[in-house]
């Protein structure tokens, strides 16, 4: 019982680091483009973000029972076994997150976290749900940024007829002041979105150590701690990736940095509410700056730099995978 304590705690506390590091390496998707167009100062920003991200957090569960139950089996697996696959899903996920933050890459940690997930249960010859990862996974994450290029490239085309006689300098501080609105959409978005896939793997230990009941849902004090870690991480900073999102794709103007701020946490809300599904904020909102630039000229879009992250994008599960199943596999070694 003490060896099955200590290696759940141990999962507990690396699961608040990978939230930690979601939260850092993530906190540019909600303020890239408020910072890239001066309506907000990034000190200013990150504090915003990391408060709404704490809310966010505490706004539902759906996502959060999809990660818990519906990616890997561990009920027919030893506690050990269980345990050990849910560790070596997380090194998996925090190593890739690494390697992209150090890349200044923004990938997505939801991705990450479900191949290091999927790695290790092939690793721990676990049952892997893999019509749960096409149907919520691999679906949504064609069409999510999908949407949100679409939807942002509409809306910003409407926007820019209905203000055709408006004046330039008024109408984007206007928008600058807008922008500090859905900026905090985004960070509340985020929040909804990725502190609920922490929530979901503490549970999944829990439940593989004997001390939790899948039925009986989230405890409150895995809401509060993956809250607060996000949060923690959020307000540490995220500048690398924030310089790729704000300027290196498309130069930004506060009209529409709003548009594509509105638009992506329009999509999360409803992918977390209504599909239950673990999307990828990082995704959508980088496809979202893509759909409103495509409305200056479609060579306002720097093309190569967003080939850069769609081959991140390919790249995150299989390799999130295959660094879990090593990581599980050394750690077999060492506990099983």
């Amino acid at each position: 019982m003490s060896e099955l304590l200590f290696l759940v705690g141990t999962v507990v506390v690396i699961s608040l680091i990978f939230d930690f590091t979601n939260g850092f390496h993530d906190a540019a998707n909600a303020i890239a483009t408020s910072v890239a167009t001066r309506a907000l100062t990034p000190g200013v920003a990150l504090a915003m973000a990391a408060v709404m991200n704490f809310l966010g957090a505490m706004l539902g569960t759906k996502v959060a029972e999809t990660i818990g139950s519906g990616i890997v089996d561990i009920t027919e697996l030893e506690k050990i076994t269980g345990l050990t696959l849910v560790l070596g899903g997380l090194a998996g996920a925090i190593g890739w997150n690494l390697i992209t933050w150090w890349r200044g890459l923004p990938s997505s940690s939801s991705h990450a976290l479900i191949g290091g997930l999927a790695g290790a249960g092939i690793a721990s010859l676990a049952t892997v749900h893999w019509t749960v990862i096409f149907d919520r996974v691999v679906v949504p994450m064609i069409v999510s940024p999908a949407v949100g290029f679409l939807l942002a490239y509409l809306i910003m085309k409407v926007v820019l007829r209905l203000l055709t006689e408006a004046p330039y300098h008024t109408t984007m501080h206007r928008f600058r002041y807008a922008q500090t609105v859905s900026a905090a959409m985004v960070a509340l978005g985020h929040g909804l979105q990725d502190a609920q896939k922490t929530m979901g793997v503490i549970v999944l230990a829990l439940t593989a150590g004997g001390f939790h009941n899948l039925e009986d849902g989230i405890p409150t004090w895995v809401k509060l701690a993956a809250a607060a870690a996000i949060s923690l991480g959020t307000a540490t900073g995220g500048f690398r990736i924030m310089k790729t999102l704000g300027s290196k794709i498309i130069d930004l103007d506060p009209a529409r940095g709003f548009v594509a701020e509105s638009v992506a946490a329009s999509v999360l809300y409803t992918t977390a509410f209504v599909w239950a599904a673990p999307i990828s904020t990082t995704h959508t909102i980088t496809c979202a700056i893509m759909g409103v630039g495509a409305t200056k000229r479609r060579s306002a879009v720097r093309w190569s730099v967003a080939g850069n992250i769609a081959t991140a994008w390919i790249l995150t599960i299989p390799a999130a995978g295959a660094l879990a199943a090593v990581a599980t596999w050394l750690l077999r070694l060492v506990l099983i």
